[in-house]
Parts: structure tokens; C-alpha cells; sequence
């Protein structure tokens, strides 16, 4: 259910985007989206659609791009692209250090807009 709140927050980003450059409908909105947020495609379809009814942004379509999880090793300065599982402990694949941070993959960003 946190999609709402989010899904609030990425209208009113549209929205404010809409009113400075004067635009009169609002026809797509990209979002990035990281690997490791829960945020499903589907609601926050649902819940635009919902809160959006009345505005510049009512019958837009949402359209999501998963972000890969990027890190960055602290020992090499190595950054590198993984998927995390459960099974395998996380490693700089140029040392093999587990001193290792996340620099991304968890974000949203509203990444883009067709507007008229």
C-alpha cells in the first residue's frame, strides 16, 4: 500500500512539472525504479489513474525501468552490477573483498514525460 504515498508524490512532480512549462495534457510518465524497491508497476498504474482524475496527468500511462543494482568496493574502488540472492555472500568481483556498498538500486526517480 506505500505505493499510494509514492504514487502521491510522483503526481505532484508531474504536476509542478506541468504548470511550469504550461502543459495541457500529460500522455507518459517514465519512472526508474531500482531493483530491490517493491514498487509494482500495476498499482502505481492504479493508483495514478485514481488520484490523478481531473488534472493534466488523468489517462496517463505509467511506464517503469528497472535500475540494476550497482556497488562499490571500498578496498579497489571497483564498481560493479549484480543481482543479490540470499545464497551467495556479496564480493567485489575485481578483488573478491566484502567490503563492498550499494550506490544504487533501491530509488525511484520520475526519469521523464510526453506532454502537449
Amino acid at each position: 500500500m506505500h505505493e499510494l504515498g509514492i504514487t502521491h508524490e510522483i503526481l505532484e512532480i508531474v504536476l509542478r512539472y506541468a504548470r511550469r512549462h504550461r502543459v495541457t495534457q500529460v500522455s507518459k510518465v517514465l519512472l526508474e525504479i531500482g531493483e530491490l524497491s517493491d514498487l509494482e508497476q500495476e498499482w502505481i498504474q492504479h493508483y495514478f489513474d485514481a488520484i490523478s482524475r481531473g488534472s493534466v496527468a488523468e489517462g496517463a500511462r505509467i511506464e517503469v525501468k528497472k535500475l540494476p543494482c550497482r556497488f562499490f568496493c571500498r578496498q579497489c574502488g571497483n564498481e560493479f552490477v549484480t543481482t543479490l540472492t540470499n545464497d551467495e555472500p556479496l564480493i567485489c568481483y575485481g578483488c573478491g573483498s566484502e567490503a563492498v556498498e550499494m550506490i544504487s538500486g533501491s530509488e525511484y526517480t520520475v526519469k521523464s514525460m510526453e506532454a502537449t
